[in-house]
């Protein structure tokens, strides 16, 4: 085949536009002005790589860059939950295993690892007091003085309740199975194969301070900073702009060194439903997931006293964007990324991959492109990469699934309705093609044609008729 020359492909984006810079600027300086943080840094990923940063501060002449390590709180949980989908994908631990299983002794046993996870193990929100973010973890030195004399509150896999101490009993887990302190596998399975040499569990210079800011006065209140001891698995870490956003690249796409990109997907996958009254939110395993302006997103917001912090992914437009704090509560770090995602998204849209043909065909698969009908509802077979085929309602609402080709000559479903469904062709005794099997749904050539003996029921046999 021969082609006449084209245009060259848009190059990959590089830099941001003048006027994209400025709109994030004054974004984030609106934010800063408006909701009294003494310091707010803030920075985008496009594509994997940080494409802006910029701050402002109370303080004239001396803003922090990426580089300055801000606490991130409930940030921390995703990493925490990065390592137990390690232990699982090297085969030491099931997500369906009760916690008993692999950490005895607790009085939240028999909830499952995925139900920590998501936080639907019915466990509390908080540890018993004193509030744990403003003390010291010496006071908690064992799991039982976490969870309380009352750890359950509600039935396990029944309700999503965020809940600390069930990251507590996660880091612990880790500890179990690893055998070596949560912090000493975080830092040799995560921070180091990823290069976030700016993020600890205890603060490096330089480093914010963390503040409260009178609610009714311009003034400032110095907040404690604690060392979580057992909690540190929720919300113990410091880090950097620059940091987060090597870890928003590394939860959009995964890194084999760490985790694959399917177990990452994994984490963004919906686990727990939002709670009562939230209708814009969700958790996979470890991500909290959100809609904002338009555009789903996942990543994680933190606050710890003195602080607040977040990290969204748009995968749709390939952006994310981190924003650090130091101020107890005022500002709100969550809506701020998930506009800063936005400004970027909609000034300089993605270009969509250069549509290509595929680099062969079989010409069986082909046969089964095309019109395909569910009782008389009509759908669209089509072929996609490495042999799989989607299925779409053509025309009016249905459900549509991509598929993935197994082995046997049957295909996956992905997505959707059909997600985990298997799809086979079903063959006449001459080898010819009868229908399509979804699930025991048969999708046919016609709607209720001639083949009768496929559609479960059977057909009238006098056919179609007018009234």
């Amino acid at each position: 085949m021969t082609s006449a020359s084209s245009p060259a492909s848009p190059a990959p984006f590089e830099e941001l536009l003048p006027s994209t810079r400025r709109a994030l600027l004054h974004r984030i300086a609106v934010a800063q002005s408006t909701e009294r943080a003494p310091s707010l840094v803030a920075a985008v990923v496009r594509d994997g790589r940080m494409v802006w940063s910029d701050s402002r501060t109370s303080v004239d002449g001396h803003g922090p860059d990426a580089d300055v390590q801000y606490r991130i709180g409930s940030i921390t949980k995703t990493f925490t939950a990065v390592l137990v989908l390690r232990l699982r994908d090297e085969g030491l631990l099931d997500l369906d295993d009760p916690l008993e299983k692999h950490l005895p002794g607790t009085d939240a046993g028999g909830a499952t690892i995925a139900q920590l996870l998501a936080h639907t193990a019915g466990l509390a929100a908080e540890t018993p007091a004193p509030w744990w973010e403003r003390t010291p973890g010496s006071l908690r030195p064992e799991l039982a003085d976490v969870l309380g004399e009352q750890s359950r509150l509600h039935p396990a896999g029944r309700l999503h309740h965020y809940s600390n101490p069930g990251y507590t009993l996660l880091g612990s887990l880790v500890e179990a199975v690893r055998g070596v302190p949560w912090e000493e596998a975080l830092r040799a399975e995560i921070l180091e194969p990823l290069g976030l040499d700016r993020t600890s569990t205890q603060p490096m210079q330089p480093h914010a301070g963390g503040w409260a800011v009178h609610p009714w006065a311009d003034v400032l209140l110095p907040e404690p900073s604690e060392d979580l001891g057992l909690m540190a698995p929720a919300g113990q870490l410091w880090s950097t702009a620059a940091d987060l956003c090597r870890f928003a690249a590394f939860l959009a796409e995964g890194d084999d060194r760490v985790l694959s990109a399917e177990s990452v997907a994994q984490m963004r996958t919906p686990s727990a439903p939002p709670q009562a009254g939230d209708r814009e939110g969700g958790y996979g395993l470890g991500v909290q997931l959100a809609h904002h302006n338009g555009r789903d997103l996942a990543g994680h917001t933190g606050s710890l006293p003195g602080f607040v912090a977040s990290l969204w992914v748009s995968m749709a437009d390939g952006v994310a964007a981190v924003a650090l704090a130091n101020a107890t509560s005022s500002v709100k770090c969550g809506t701020l990324v998930s506009d800063l995602v936005r400004i970027v998204a909609e000034a300089e849209p993605r270009f969509p991959e250069p549509w290509r043909p595929l680099p062969e065909v079989d010409g069986e698969l082909l046969a089964l492109t095309g019109p395909w009908y569910w009782g008389t509802q009509l759908y669209g077979l089509r072929l996609t990469t490495d042999r799989g085929v989607a299925l779409e309602p053509l025309g009016g609402s249905g459900r549509a699934s991509g598929f993935k080709a197994a082995p046997d000559g049957t295909w996956t479903g992905l997505d959707g309705y059909y997600q985990g469904e298997t799809l086979r062709v079903v063959r006449r005794p001459d080898g010819s093609v009868s229908h399509l099997d979804l699930g025991s749904f048969v999708f046919t050539r016609e709607p209720y044609g001639p083949e009768v003996t496929a559609v479960p029921g059977g057909v009238d046999p006098e056919g179609w008729r007018g009234i």
